[in-house]
């Protein structure tokens, strides 16, 4: 029975981890709408994150931390610029130049780009003659159609949620934003390519941190001490002029926003995240992140009423069943070690 919790322990966190993060994109989508800078909300978030954990840190790993050296300042300080500050600068600012279920599902495009950078640094084998192997291959092919299925198909309405004057409000409205942000869409489509391509790295190198440094309160709390210095630099140079009221968050929701983003998102997500990564590897936590672009449609469903389509139910059919194809595949090369190291146990215990 311990066993079995031991091993569900990763899977709840990450859909856990996930589901905070599906609110956090929410809210900040709402926050963007209203007029808020995106820097200032990585900022203020990754401010709230380091306020949040010193505390624990200080207090949970005090006895076991060690000292910090050089290099693993440095290491954190390159995760924060490439997790943090740039991942959500870029992210906030395509979120903003498009929308956001067309920004959630680019994020689907995270576990394929782990598992191909972790290739040629040899934190993935594959082996096509292995079970395991041809799973991962066919498991992230699977997730990239699952993904262009979200992107790219629509479909019909599953949904009556609306009565058709006001489909048609909707649809109008629609078509108005669209033909406004058209000359802004390709470029926000490069920037949340690119984000996702340093989400993915991230993984890569919190997977290195863990084991020269596994204090997840400690790291995730340096970490947004980092980030909150890095997106304030970045936002001073990016600024033309120096405008302090775009610092002051005005309305509730501004607020409720930035503090459960820093709190929650970019502190208890990057913790739970950074343990994932030390426990399963890199390709396991971020074979979950597509879960957010279906934890988004049910609250776009469920809250704000908007309709559900085929290309989504679709689309996240296909996501799910190729990261089950890929864990799977991770799994049985997991077995497959472990039992090749126990027959090399064994044979080297009959010789004399």
């Amino acid at each position: 029975m311990v066993n079995c919790y031991g091993q569900w322990r990763p899977v709840v966190a990450m859909i856990g981890i996930n589901l905070a993060l599906a609110i956090v994109n929410v809210l900040l989508k709402l926050s963007l709408d209203k007029g808020v800078h995106n820097l200032v909300v990585v900022t203020y978030r990754q401010l709230i994150s380091c306020s949040f954990l010193t505390p624990i840190a200080f207090f949970w790993e005090r006895k076991s931390r060690p000292e910090l050296t050089a290099r693993i300042i440095c290491h954190l300080f390159f995760s924060a610029l490439i997790g943090v500050t740039f991942t959500q600068y870029l992210f906030l600012l395509g979120l903003q130049y498009t929308s956001a279920t067309y920004s959630c599902a680019f994020m689907n495009m995270v576990p394929v780009n782990t598992f191909l950078l972790a290739i040629p640094f040899g934190l993935e084998k594959v082996s096509i003659r292995s079970k395991g192997g041809r799973a991962k291959i066919l498991g992230a092919l699977i997730c990239i159609g699952g993904a262009l299925s979200l992107t790219l198909y629509k479909g019909m309405p599953l949904t009556n949620q609306h009565s058709q004057a006001t489909a048609q409000i909707v649809n109008h409205n629609y078509m108005m934003s669209a033909a406004k942000q058209r000359e802004r869409w390709a470029l926000g489509s490069v920037l949340l390519a690119a984000g996702c391509l340093l989400w993915a790295s991230w993984f890569l190198i919190q997977a290195k941190i863990g084991k020269s440094y596994p204090f997840q309160y400690s790291s995730t709390a340096i970490l947004s001490f980092f980030g909150a210095i890095q997106s304030a630099i970045l936002s001073l140079v990016t600024e033309r002029s120096i405008n302090m009221s775009m610092w002051v968050l005005k309305g509730k929701l501004d607020i409720l926003s930035v503090i459960y983003a820093g709190a929650v998102g970019s502190g208890l997500c990057y913790v739970g995240m950074s343990w994932c990564v030390k426990q399963k590897g890199p390709l396991f936590t971020a074979a979950f992140t597509p879960l957010i672009q279906i934890f988004v449609a049910i609250f776009d469903f469920s809250t704000l009423h908007e309709q559900i389509y085929l290309g989504s139910v679709v689309g996240s059919v296909l996501v799910i069943v190729g990261m089950y194809l890929l864990l799977w595949g991770k799994s049985n090369d997991a077995k497959d070690i472990v039992m090749k190291q126990t027959q090399a146990a064994e044979e080297g215990a009959d010789l004399p």
